[in-house]
């Protein structure tokens, strides 16, 4: 350490006094050895003056000054790593002195000691430095990136009084999605009822004018306004349910819940449907099984994936519901209960698959609002099963059919009720 290095120079210098003083006396003058003990403290005291007062570590050593052309080390350099946000600093001449791990995947593994300009390609964040550089005023410069994926940053640049320049770069790539997700959204949702009711407004005028005698005109004018508003209303009641989904998504449900009697009650309520359409429901299961979830919300779930089943299955097949459980996992704790819904329908083509659960995605737009459907019913199966830290899987072979399972928590053997009911 420094101290003990500033403790052997005063002992060096101390020893070496005494030998001068030892000197003197035996070759010189009294007052000429007085003089030189007299320099070598005065020597002395301004080495002890000019020590630390206190012992240095390592550690503290490692706080070195920021200065144009030094490369930051030590502590300094393991806190601007731990920034999860891209940071690199440039020196006067606009070489980077420094670039922590996140800004790697930016301008390379390589990049310190190159000049900026080599390793970004973008005019407008380069201009922005170069006035930094000329002593310009903090600002914010957007910019994109386009290889190997589309992504949005954000950087703020600042000179220092150093004239180092430091750049901080935001990634807003998700932001931007979720921008573009809300206004597709408002434009799908404002499509979908605008359609609807132009065609009630119309009819409405029509009756007023010379169809309000024509008794069978206005007859089949009132059944399509009444479809119509049927319409709206099952979409105005989807997208209030996914926006309450979405408020409750990040609090699991606590309750326990009987799934096969959930099914159970919405295959009785679907029958009617599957019955216009002959489509026979099979519900393959006999004892119950236990999920942590809410009743009401898997519910809804079920008979959404039941109506898609009985809307694009095969006229006169069958719908065959299937149920198991998985073994207990350090992952999956007690294991997880799985519903599988599978249809003999055309199927789905692979490349649409992915997009199912997207709102207002349909593979078939047509067939869907001839059927009924507003284009949301699986985005809230999506953000059902995800508050009930469960998972929905697709498969789907074209023109063999389509199966969606369903995958939620179990309820541990011990913890279910001993009546047999539900606890919530």
């Amino acid at each position: 350490m420094r101290w003990r290095g500033w403790r052997r120079s005063y002992l060096l210098l101390f020893a070496a006094a005494m030998l001068a003083l030892i000197a003197v006396a035996f070759w010189g003058s009294t007052e000429f050895s007085i003089l030189i003990l007299a320099l070598l403290a005065i020597a002395s005291l301004g080495l002890y003056l000019a020590a630390p007062l206190a012992p240095n570590t390592g550690e503290a050593t490692r706080l070195q000054p920021l200065t144009e052309g030094s490369l930051i080390s030590g502590t300094v350099r393991d806190v601007l790593e731990c920034v999860d946000e891209p940071i690199f600093i440039l020196d006067r001449t606009g070489r980077v002195v420094f670039a922590n791990r996140a800004s790697l995947p930016l301008i390379g593994a390589d990049s310190e000691r190159k000049h900026i300009s080599a390793v970004l390609r973008t005019p407008a964040l380069l201009e922005a430095i170069e006035r930094a550089l000329a002593g310009g005023e903090p600002e914010d410069v957007g910019f994109s990136v386009l290889v190997p994926l589309e992504r949005h940053y954000e950087a703020h640049i600042a000179r220092t009084p150093a004239a180092l320049v430091v750049i901080r770069i935001r990634d807003l790539t998700a932001l931007r999605r979720a921008e573009e997700l809300r206004a597709d959204f408002v434009a799908n949702a404002s499509h979908e009822l605008r359609t609807p009711l132009a065609a009630v407004t119309g009819f409405i005028d029509t009756l007023r004018g010379h169809a309000k005698d024509d008794a069978p005109a206005r007859d089949r004018f009132l059944e399509i306004m009444r479809v119509e508003a049927l319409r709206m209303r099952r979409l105005i009641d989807d997208l209030l349910s996914l926006t309450r989904i979405e408020l409750n998504e990040h609090n699991p449900p606590a309750g326990e819940v009987d799934v096969v009697a959930v099914v159970r009650d919405a295959a009785a309520v679907l029958s009617p449907l599957a019955e216009a359409d002959d489509t026979a429901l099979k519900i393959d299961a006999s004892a119950p099984l236990w999920v942590v979830g809410d009743r009401d919300e898997l519910t809804q779930v079920f008979q959404n994936l039941l109506h898609n089943a009985i809307k694009y299955g095969r006229a006169g097949g069958e719908v065959c519901l299937r149920f198991g459980r998985t073994a207990p996992s350090k992952r999956d704790g007690p294991g997880q209960v799985f519903v599988a819904v599978q249809d003999q329908g055309e199927g789905i083509p692979r490349e649409a698959i992915p997009r199912l659960t997207e709102r207002f995605y349909r593979v078939d737009v047509k067939r869907s609002r001839e059927r009924g459907g507003t284009g949301l019913g699986l985005a809230i199966v999506k953000h059902i099963v995800n508050r009930h830290q469960g998972r929905l899987q697709i498969e789907s072979t074209p023109g063999e059919g389509s199966t969606f399972t369903v995958f939620l928590p179990a309820v541990p053997e011990a913890a279910k009720s001993a009546d047999g009911q539900a606890r919530h």
